[in-house]
């Protein structure tokens, strides 16, 4: 590696590290849902990132999921969200994760959920559960962390000006399609600009949104102007083709929070019950999927990889090799795996994998054309053979 890429490398590690990275997954799981088909029988392992999706996939009435993550601070955010399901009333813990603010969050972190979490977790909440409380610059916890962060610094930046902040307005708010395609027509040339570009195409603004350099690679082989020309295209996709109103994922960014009208599914008053009586069917691992693998073998139905293979296959080919071995011994027949790419064609799957899988194409087609995030340039469903 050339000692510019060293050095990127280096801060993508140091901050991921050291800092929460995910405050929300970004990740739809109704598309997942859809192509994985989990049942009670179903055992699943998948990357925890901020535990959203593995609460909504909890939704299929799986027998196990496990969660794993390299960065504690992920699994402390889902421990801290299964504490909450277990003890909090649906009012009390949509303010946290919902609104992602009450001016009560300390003293029902200290009198309900601390003593029910695990040491290492009390140590990180002891020190941020004030990422809820609704003080300082930054009053959502959907600011906090560094994907939150930027999120806080984009919209304040195109709150700056009062046209863009206008339009923003209407498009979040847009009753049709038709008037969405409309106001995103006028929108668009606002806010891809020269200033939005620079800061795009900057490696350490990716790594804040937890995208490391050999991504924005795979991007820039396929996009003239780089991350700028690739969010263009999938933002001119999701907001004129998707109906807004259901777009979480924007829409908590932009306001600072969830409605109950729009929100991930664990946040929904009617499942909220059935979530509380089944969390603990959900395990979380500080480790790697193959460190896990290792230490829990057994014949596993799903396996859920976002997006970390990027990464192995430019770092760390030995361990991309080594984790696809490992899923393969602990599958069976049928087991399926679900995992996104930057790039629009992986070619980083190992020989010995193509006689094993069959990749559903048409299917992760039809599904990726629904995905309300739409920043992954593609999705592949793998079913062992």
């Amino acid at each position: 590696m050339s000692l510019s890429s060293n050095l990127k490398n280096y801060y993508f590690s140091k901050i991921h590290q050291g800092k929460l990275i995910y405050n929300t997954c970004w990740e739809d799981p109704r598309c997942d849902r859809m192509l994985l088909e989990m049942d009670e029988k179903s055992k699943v392992v998948m990357i925890t990132s901020a535990g959203c999706n593995a609460l909504d996939y909890l939704l299929d009435d799986p027998k196990e999921i496990h969660c794993v993550d390299m960065n504690f601070r992920q699994n402390a955010l889902l421990e801290l969200k299964k504490v909450g399901l277990e003890v909090l009333p649906f009012d009390t813990f949509f303010a946290l994760f919902g609104k992602g603010a009450s001016e009560d969050a300390k003293l029902i972190y200290h009198n309900l959920l601390r003593e029910k979490l695990s040491v290492p977790t009390q140590d990180y909440w002891d020190k941020h559960i004030k990422y809820f409380d609704g003080k300082g610059r930054r009053k959502s916890f959907y600011y906090r962390g560094t994907s939150g962060f930027l999120a806080y610094s984009t919209t304040r930046l195109m709150n700056a000006r009062k046209s863009v902040r206008k339009n923003l307005d209407y498009l979040f708010n847009a009753i049709s399609l038709e008037e969405q395609v409309k106001v995103f027509n006028a929108l668009e040339t606002q806010i891809f600009n020269k200033h939005v570009k620079a800061l795009v195409n900057n490696h350490y603004t990716m790594t804040l949104a937890g995208v490391p350099e050999n991504q924005q690679i795979l991007i820039n082989q396929d996009y003239q102007c780089g991350v700028f020309g690739y969010l263009k295209d999938c933002f001119r996709n999701i907001f004129t083709t998707l109906d807004i109103s259901e777009n979480y994922f924007y829409q908590v960014y932009f306001n600072g929070h969830y409605t109950q009208d729009c929100c991930p599914e664990y946040l929904k008053q009617e499942n909220f019950n059935f979530l509380h009586e089944n969390t603990e069917k959900i395990k979380t691992y500080t480790t790697s999927v193959s460190d896990f693998l290792l230490k829990n073998p057994g014949e596993y139905s799903h396996f859920i990889l976002l997006d970390h293979q990027d990464w192995l296959a430019v770092n760390d080919p030995a361990a991309l090799e080594e984790e696809w071995e490992l899923i393969l011994q602990n599958s069976k027949p049928g087991t399926k795996i679900l995992l996104r790419s930057a790039s629009k064609e992986v070619d980083f799957f190992p020989d010995f994998i193509k006689d094993k899988i069959d990749f559903d194409k048409e299917k992760t087609k039809e599904a990726h054309a629904l995905d309300r995030v739409g920043t992954y340039a593609s999705v592949y469903l793998g079913i062992v053979k």
